[in-house]
């Protein structure tokens, strides 16, 4: 059969297509890499077994199949990799929020904390981790992160969600939506609904919503992933200034479901960010697989009352995070695809000046971001550029701040065409 050779898809690829295969490609890039890098590299021993055979298919047509791919029951083993080249941050790994979103994670240092899914998830954006994923329709997940000593899992049947952290012997139980029923409840917050954001299908699906005008999309040759046949679809910006230098999808020939992602940045050398399944059943898992019941000895807190005690605590007229956002302003999205920036107008001083460099909290922060960051001047005045492996951001000494998978030159142009 004839081997896959690169066939492009360029502006207007989509022509009079139908509107489900449109949709594919009328979002952004950016949400998609910035989605990447706050949540998740090298699974060679995942594409061992050479190249398949597969007919000939162009990428419209790819495209399309993973578009029209319904696959609502699968088990497997997910390895994700992530090499942002983030600093070590001081006091990283500290609570983001309790579970549900309390704020202090209930009592302050608890075990609840340490429960909580939004820590978990954050864990993902940095290093290599194995996680163990099992789906039966929407209503019925599991995620479970296997470390070497513990293990944490999520677990959403029906209206119920437990989140279990072996470490600590903590369980807490909290509402989940209930597609079934009809009716939302409200989902912890820091978690994605019917626990999505963390495999191959979920980011596949953003980075080819965001394939438009600014995009190639090609075919380029065949894998054998999880032991499965797969296509490999390679997404590239047109754009310059951008730092993503490809976006590879591996795509299962029979099922359309995306069985590998792997964002790699225009400087070269390992991918930023790799997730794959290393084995995957399409099976309808057992059903005991989604029962939880709490193990002998654990601590047991409830999620939802959490909350409620951290809300009367803070009182009924505590701003919501929503109503924080829009008072702050919230982003502003300057250009389009891969080389969208997002601003936040800034009112203060910004950042500690390098110029305090005595003793007390403001030298100390001072030495730090100059450890860290480099300084940067335009027209616009100066600040401090941060940069990672991916995403880049500028903070002008006023406080405005520029971020996004652009290069430090698209930052500067931006904060000078702002001035």
């Amino acid at each position: 059969m004839p081997r896959n050779e690169p066939t492009e898809v360029t502006d207007g690829w989509d022509g009079e297509r139908s509107p489900r295969r449109r949709k594919a490609v009328r979002y952004g890039v950016p949400v998609a890499v910035a989605g990447v890098a706050a949540a998740t590299i090298g699974l060679v021993p995942a594409f061992a077994g050479g190249s398949p055979d597969l007919p000939k298919i162009s990428a419209q047509d790819l495209i399309a199949k993973v578009a029209k791919s319904d696959v609502q029951q699968l088990s497997g083993t997910v390895r994700v990799t992530t090499d942002l080249g983030l600093p070590s941050l001081p006091g990283a790994g500290g609570g983001a929020g309790g579970f549900g979103g309390a704020p202090g994670g209930g009592e302050k240092g608890g075990d609840s904390a340490s429960a909580a899914p939004q820590n978990k998830l954050m864990e993902l954006a940095s290093g290599a981790h194995t996680l163990r994923v099992a789906v039966d329709g929407p209503d019925k997940q599991r995620v479970s992160i296997v470390d070497k000593a513990a293990e944490y899992s999520l677990v959403h049947h029906g209206n119920e969600l437990w989140a279990y952290d072996s470490g600590s012997n903590t369980a807490v139980r909290s509402t989940a939506p209930d597609s079934r029923s009809g009716k939302e409840h409200r989902a912890p917050e820091g978690l994605p609904k019917d626990l999505k954001g963390a495999t191959p299908q979920d980011l596949a699906k953003q980075a080819l919503e965001a394939a438009g005008d600014t995009t190639s999309v090609t075919v380029d040759g065949t894998a054998k992933v999880a032991g499965r046949d797969a296509y490999q679809l390679l997404i590239k910006p047109k754009q310059t200034g951008s730092t993503v230098g490809s976006i590879r999808v591996a795509v299962d020939a029979e099922t359309g479901t995306p069985l590998k992602f792997t964002l790699t940045p225009k400087s070269g050398g390992a991918a930023a960010v790799d997730v794959g399944f290393t084995n995957v059943d399409f099976a309808k898992p057992a059903a005991s697989t989604f029962d939880f019941t709490p193990p002998k000895g654990a601590k047991v807190v409830d999620g939802d009352k959490e909350r409620a005690t951290a809300q009367r605590e803070h009182g009924k007229d505590a701003p919501s995070r929503k109503e924080l956002a829009k008072d702050m302003g919230g982003p502003n999205i300057i250009g389009k695809g891969w080389t969208s920036i997002a601003t936040i107008k800034g009112e203060g001083s910004g950042l500690p000046s390098g110029k305090d460099k005595g003793e007390g909290a403001g030298g100390d922060a001072a030495k730090f971001l100059d450890s860290i960051g480099e300084k940067a001047t335009g027209s616009f005045g100066s600040g401090r550029f941060f940069s990672t492996r991916l995403v880049n951001a500028l903070v002008t000494d006023n406080g405005t701040v520029y971020v996004g998978a652009v290069d430090k030159q698209s930052l500067i142009n931006a904060a000078n065409a702002a001035k």
